[in-house]
């Protein structure tokens, strides 16, 4: 029981380890790893935020059209000053009047009038501390340029959108370039690596026959020669091929230390891809992300131009306030309850304003003309494009004839030199010559995929 008790401790402790292994690599497809990448990397998550920050801004535009409440409290100390009123009834001389023709009463309120008014009966005011709490409403009733600056952050978020679209096929562009490069370079190592067991044959085979005395030592040392280089040029693949795995896990927003496989060969793209149709296909302006992005920014320019002209117009607040006072003075006329209408008119602005609308109406200008510019581009891009997938395809298809011809006669040189028909230096051109083709074969692979990818971009179809 102990025993087994203590295997299940041991299992229990190294369990975790041993998942851990297994979730350390990562398969992927081309199709799942520019999926991946969408939802990983940090370009992408980058523009994600530009669209939540682009939210942010259209809230703020519309909270400016909302009621806007704000509340103030204050708080004044008059060191108790203290108000004399002296309305000119200062003088002890009594006034010039003859009293003999007013009567009883009218004198009398000369006589209350007199005392009011004497220095000797005037009681200072006290300025007492002030204290208020006051709360104020304001709404916008109306404002042209709150309307235009509103549409204007909605255009704002859409190009931010675009922007994530752009982002997007950009990644999915490294992303794939990067697989490809991966791909190519594997098959060129299976090459490489299938040469060198080749080689590795025919050197031992040639080292037997030089032992026996049936073949030169030359040919010993030329094959020898031509495995080292082999063997040192698969060194090199290898490196590559590690660096490049580093790239694409830095572009999937993978970690480092985690191990990825691709789970697609060569051969399986090739198959899917169907270049013919594309070479065919007429391009759709509106669904290309530079065409949208750049008629995006001729909208703004139409907003911008509209929110200047609408500089000229009035603007429309309605306004209420309550104050209470929590401490008042012996003088205070000021009401607790305040409304009104604010009317603002642009009269004159010594041209700043017309200057601003000219401003934005030569900016309109070139938005329109950067437009009809890349309009042309993207048509002229597509002829190109297309001359160049049609280039590569023609090509690929007479390398890859070219590789089957040169491996064919390879295998008839490496024969004869067996039976001793032909010497290494035969066999070591035909080999050279067969090595090239497959290199030639690899680059035009490359240079098709390389096509097909440009043309989906600008397409918008990965």
């Amino acid at each position: 029981m102990k025993k087994l008790r203590r295997a299940g401790v041991i299992l229990t402790l190294f369990f975790p380890l041993l998942t851990y292994g297994q979730m350390e690599k990562t398969g992927f497809t081309l199709d799942e790893a520019r999926h991946y990448a969408i939802e990983h990397n940090r370009e992408i998550q980058n523009a994600r935020d530009n669209i939540t920050i682009s939210d942010e801004v259209i809230k703020e535009a519309r909270s400016q059209g909302l009621p806007q409440v704000s509340a103030t409290l204050d708080f004044m100390t008059y060191f108790d000053y203290e108000i004399e009123f002296d309305l000119g009834m200062g003088s002890s001389s009594s006034p010039d009047l003859d009293y003999s023709v007013i009567d009883a009463g009218d004198q009398e309120i000369l006589s209350m009038i007199e005392q009011m008014f004497s220095p000797t009966n005037s009681e200072p005011i006290v300025m007492k501390n002030q204290s208020n709490a006051k709360v104020q409403l304001n709404q916008l009733i109306f404002s042209g340029q709150y309307w235009v600056g509103l549409q204007t952050a909605r255009i704002a978020k859409e190009l931010s959108q675009k922007g994530l679209l752009k982002t997007e096929l950009q990644v999915k562009e490294t992303v794939t370039n990067t697989f490809y490069i991966i791909l190519i370079t594997e098959h060129s190592l299976n090459i490489i690596n299938d040469n060198i067991k080749n080689i590795e044959s025919i050197y031992n085979h040639t080292a037997n026959m030089y032992n026996a005395g049936l073949a030169e030592k030359t040919d010993v040392d030329q094959l020898s020669i031509n495995l080292s280089q082999l063997k040192n040029t698969s060194n090199s693949v290898k490196r590559n091929i590690t660096l490049s795995y580093s790239m694409l896990k830095f572009q999937l927003g993978i970690e480092p230390s985690l191990n990825i496989v691709l789970n697609e060969s060569l051969d399986e793209i090739m198959e899917k891809s169907d270049f013919e149709s594309s070479i065919l296909k007429e391009l759709d302006i509106n669904e290309n992300v530079d065409y949208q992005l750049i008629n995006g920014q001729v909208e703004i320019g139409e907003k911008q131009l509209a929110l200047q002209k609408w500089a000229y117009s009035p603007t429309l607040v309605g306004f209420y306030s309550y104050t209470e006072k929590l401490q008042t003075t012996g003088l205070d006329m000021s009401p607790n309850h305040v409304a009104g209408l604010n009317l603002s008119i642009p009269i004159f602005s010594g041209g700043m304003r017309q200057s601003q609308l000219n401003q934005k109406k030569i900016e309109l200008d070139v938005a329109k003309r950067n437009k009809s510019m890349v309009q042309d581009q993207l048509y002229l891009q597509e002829g190109n494009l297309k001359v160049n997938l049609n280039n590569a395809y023609e090509n690929y298809q007479t390398q890859r004839d070219n590789v089957r011809i040169a491996k064919e006669l390879y295998k008839s040189f490496e024969n004869k030199y067996k039976q001793g028909i032909l010497s290494s230096l035969d066999l070591t051109q035909a080999h050279a010559s067969y090595l090239n083709a497959e290199n030639s074969y690899t680059a035009a692979m490359f240079e098709l995929l390389q096509a097909q990818l440009k043309i989906d971009i600008l397409n918008t179809r990965l």
